[in-house]
């Protein structure tokens, strides 16, 4: 039986150490990890429980720096939630089998290795890249997921497995969560939160990946996709919206009508304008939230950007932008408050919304009847306490009744 003593030890740490200094910021993680020799694996892998298993004969065969930039390669799956997400996924879209956890890993793997590498960590020659799957970089696995299937790119990629930590599916030589030296669901979390901070305090230092990662890490969006997506519902199942006929699939009616070919509804994919409340009363912070926000948006409409639009409004209404990356999205203001100018101009948009987002602090009059024709949904950010105003009788414009109404993050008291 291969034991502990059969890995070259030596190696490894040499290259733990390689690895914390050539990525300082992922160095409490790399150190986290629990090494555990395994022939049974071809490389090395790791669990949920951040263990990583790693093969003697392929610490053997590797130089140091390859070996530090599987150690990198394998914390950023624990780091990202990689076995969660892929848990999650999997619900979602009711896969099964090994093999499309074998599609979640390849995801997984581009999402990690488009800016993992370079600056003292080599890129493995087996190394997964969006260019080995045919995709563009700076996507999330989610992203890879929709738009590839294992086929001729991936036929000699079979070999891979980067264990449970990658994919969620539990290997035969994995310890399990009664296993020695596992990190708990505390750990973890605790572990993924200190790393977002640290990212967070030294900008710069790490890829744009992991500091998109440490954005939505420590401002999380909010459950949008259960909220949004009932408005959407609601607006597009309403009499005459969101309908056309088809004869491509004839109605099922048509066989009590002998020689008629009926037409069948097809229902339209829903569109949504989001109005991005810009003015001085809105913070950096809010509106670096909000964009985290119109993200979450996009994956509530099924991923279509081309369903979304976005214009940012403060006492006047800016250009309309269609939605390619969320961090593109430019956003300008810093005046007063007026959304009545962004419902408008949402509205006048060829083809009209069938619901209009407003990400605001509140603090704005609004229109005084229902939109025809669309729903509202009013994403309200921390109010600034009453009695900044100088006028200690000021109280904000609620939102209307006809809207509704979720609070995004936690009110804070904003004295001066």
């Amino acid at each position: 039986m291969t034991t502990e003593s059969a890995l070259d030890s030596e190696k490894i740490y040499a290259a733990r150490l390689h690895a914390a200094r050539t990525r300082p910021y992922l160095a409490t993680d790399l150190y986290a990890l629990h090494i555990v020799a395994s022939p049974r694996v071809p490389t090395m892998s790791v669990d949920r429980y951040w263990r990583c298993y790693a093969s003697p004969a392929f610490v053997a065969g590797r130089p140091v720096e390859e070996l530090a930039s599987h150690l990198v390669h394998g914390v950023s799956h624990l780091l990202r939630d990689h076995h969660g997400r892929s848990d999650r996924y999997a619900r979602a879209h009711d896969l099964t089998g090994r093999a499309e956890r074998l599609r979640m890993n390849l995801a997984a793997d581009a999402e990690i290795n488009d800016d993992a590498f370079g600056e003292g960590l080599p890129v493995p020659d087996d190394a997964v890249l969006p260019s080995t799957l045919g995709l563009p970089g700076g996507r999330l696995m989610e992203d890879y997921l929709g738009q590839f299937r294992l086929g001729p790119r991936t036929d000699g990629l079979t070999w891979l497995d980067c264990g449970s930590g990658a994919d969620g599916l539990r290997r035969e030589w994995e310890l399990g969560p009664d296993g020695a030296d596992g990190l708990s669901d505390q750990q973890r979390d605790a572990a993924r939160f200190q790393l977002a901070h640290n990212i967070a305090r030294r900008r710069g230092e790490a890829p744009r990946g992991w500091q998109r990662w440490a954005e939505e890490a420590l401002h999380p969006t909010q459950p949008w996709r259960a909220l949004l997506g009932a408005a959407i519902r609601s607006a597009t199942s309403s009499s005459g919206t969101g309908e056309n006929y088809t004869y491509r699939r004839p109605a099922r009616r048509s066989a009590a009508v002998p020689g008629a070919i009926l037409p069948s509804l097809r229902r339209t994919p829903p569109r949504v304008s989001v109005v991005v409340d810009t003015s001085g009363s809105v913070s950096d912070a809010d509106l670096g939230s909000a964009l985290l926000e119109v993200a979450a948006i996009t994956r509530a409409v099924g991923g279509r950007r081309d369903l979304v639009t976005v214009l940012s409004c403060d006492a006047a209404a800016r250009v309309v932008h269609p939605l390619c990356r969320a961090e593109n999205i430019p956003l300008f203001g810093g005046g007063g408050t007026d959304l009545r100018a962004g419902f408008a101009k949402a509205l006048r948009g060829r083809p009209s919304p069938d619901v209009v987002v407003v990400l605001t602090d509140g603090q704005t009059p609004w229109p005084s009847s229902r939109p025809a024709g669309c729903r509202t949904v009013v994403g309200l950010f921390p109010r600034v306490s009453p009695h900044y105003w100088s006028d200690d009788h000021y109280v904000p414009n609620l939102p209307p009744e006809w809207a509704r109404v979720v609070e995004i993050g936690t009110p804070q008291d904003c004295r001066v």
